[in-house]
């Protein structure tokens, strides 16, 4: 089996670590397959960002030339899943609900904590699209900038444990998300310190691709995710 993991910002080395962190929870016969865009940010905190990473995404998966049986979006609250489902006959699964998804199974209510405030609406946004805001119990920015999960991890870690445990004793959190694909190995820390079940969304993603595949199932192309109609698309794909 081979899982395309598509990181939605420009930094190489954020990719190697998702694929390195994705690879070692993968079955065995599994192949992980990282991919950077070739445009966009270096790292998505915004709307502008998001969008943009979206196009990316999508443009940097349709150019992959080789065979691949799922994708992973391993973006946190980051636009684009759909358009993807749309363009593509195998299983695409977003960090985003995967997490929250599988958080589900593990307790009453589940918090996030993520990167900046900033990001906070945008992963509202996305549970309440999936479905999955009614169980959440907060989403707590750590005030950690992404880059600086790399540059600065110590003092990311220590911001990013001290939201989780204000969400379990301030917010009832039952299970901690990990809101964002950066943070895929801090898993292990923060349960030491609350406790309670970490879901990383890479980690979730992972599973879920994989069991849709040794399933069979892929997305409904009866309406929602049919392919696109037939018609002149100017500038796409693009060019380059």
């Amino acid at each position: 089996m081979r899982i395309l993991v598509a990181n939605v910002n420009t930094t190489a080395s954020m990719t190697a670590n998702i694929v390195k962190s994705a690879q070692v929870l993968a079955a065995t016969g599994t192949q992980i397959i990282g991919i950077t865009p070739r445009i966009g940010t270096e790292s998505v905190e915004g709307n502008f960002e998001s969008y943009l990473a979206a196009i990316a995404v999508m443009d940097a998966v349709t150019r992959y030339d080789g065979p691949f049986d799922a994708v992973i979006q391993a973006g946190y609250g980051e636009h684009g899943r759909e358009g993807l489902q749309e363009l593509l006959d195998v299983p695409v699964v977003d960090i985003t609900e995967a997490a929250a998804s599988m958080a589900m199974f593990l307790g009453r209510c589940y918090s996030v904590v993520t990167t900046l405030d900033r990001t906070v609406p945008l992963i509202e946004d996305r549970l309440l699209l999936a479905g999955l805001r009614s169980r959440c119990a907060s989403i707590r920015a750590s005030g950690v900038a992404v880059l600086e999960l790399e540059s600065q991890p110590e003092r990311a870690i220590q911001a990013i444990v001290a939201q989780a445990e204000q969400a379990v004793t301030l917010d009832h959190a039952e299970v901690i998300v990990l809101g964002c694909g950066g943070m895929a190995d801090l898993e292990g820390r923060v349960r030491a310190r609350t406790g309670v079940p970490v879901v990383d969304g890479v980690a979730a993603a992972v599973a879920i691709a994989e069991s849709l595949v040794r399933l069979g199932l892929t997305t409904s192309k009866i309406r929602t995710f049919a392919p696109p109609r037939p018609k002149r698309v100017t500038g796409w794909p693009l060019p380059g």
